[in-house]
């Protein structure tokens, strides 16, 4: 409330209270009232709604109005008002940044939280990729080993072949040798080759005899690589064959051996001497 606005409504009621000492001190007129009242009794059934007047605030006679100290006392209250507003404006206002402090924090806590769990994942995830390279290094390594084995193995059963069959295979080239000299299996493929090898002169052919020269090859081509893979399998099966023998070789020059260092013993009563 402005200044003006508090001494406009001092004038009012300092007016309103002058009006009032007027009325009292003044004498009554008995026809007045009469044609007041008479007036009053004719308006009544007009009025349709009745305002209620509601008194002005009588001061005490002979007390003297301090208007200053009323505007003093309604600045006091418009000040405690407006300085109650401001408090609750600050209070509003601190809790609100203690909630948005509270806030960052919860989100740097779920941050560093999921930052960390990115870490063991990662380092999980870095152990497995460690673990699979050994466990295939390892792998690896064994199968190596074992390859080396079988090689000393099949190197060491073909050594005792050519010693067991030494004397059969020189019998044989004796034999072979007494027979007369024999194609080898070089001169032989050699010969096969020569034999299947053809000249292709086409020079003089005109486009039907090309087109049959053509079909001619096809046909040649398919019968030879027909012939490869029976030969490829027939390979592979005799190299089976060969390695049960040697197996069974190997096998049996063991069982041979131990024999060898018990022959000694003998079989007495159910015992072994």
């Amino acid at each position: 409330m402005s200044e003006e606005e508090v001494y406009d409504e001092e004038e009012e009621v300092a007016e309103e209270e002058e009006a009032e000492q007027d009325d009292e001190s003044a004498p009554e007129v008995p026809g007045e009232v009469e044609e007041d009242e008479a007036e009053d009794e004719e308006e009544k059934p007009k009025q349709k709604f009745a305002v209620p007047q509601i008194a002005a605030p009588k001061i005490p006679e002979g007390e003297k109005v301090d208007f200053d100290d009323i505007h003093r006392k309604r600045l006091e209250k418009d000040f405690l008002e407006l300085q109650t507003l401001i408090e609750a404006h600050f209070e509003k206002r601190k809790k609100e940044e203690e909630d948005l402090v509270a806030l960052k924090g919860r989100i740097e806590k779920r941050r560093a939280e999921r930052s960390e769990q990115q870490r063991i994942r990662a380092e999980a995830e870095k152990e497995r990729q460690t673990r699979m390279a050994e466990e295939r290094l390892r792998k690896e390594e064994e199968m190596a080993r074992k390859r080396m084995e079988d090689d000393l193995q099949k190197k060491k059963a073909l050594s005792n072949m050519s010693m067991h069959y030494a004397g059969f295979l020189s019998k044989a080239q004796g034999e072979r040798g007494r027979g007369g000299k024999k194609q080898t299996e070089r001169e032989k493929k050699k010969k096969i080759l020569s034999d299947r090898k053809k000249t292709l002169n086409i020079e003089h052919l005109g486009e039907d005899k090309l087109r049959e020269k053509a079909k001619e090859l096809w046909q040649w081509i398919y019968e030879l690589e027909s012939e490869k893979f029976d030969l490829l399998d027939k390979f592979k099966r005799q190299k089976y064959d060969i390695n049960v023998l040697r197996n069974r070789i190997a096998e049996h020059q063991k069982y041979s051996a131990k024999g060898a260092r018990g022959g000694n013993k003998g079989k007495v009563g159910g015992r072994w001497k």
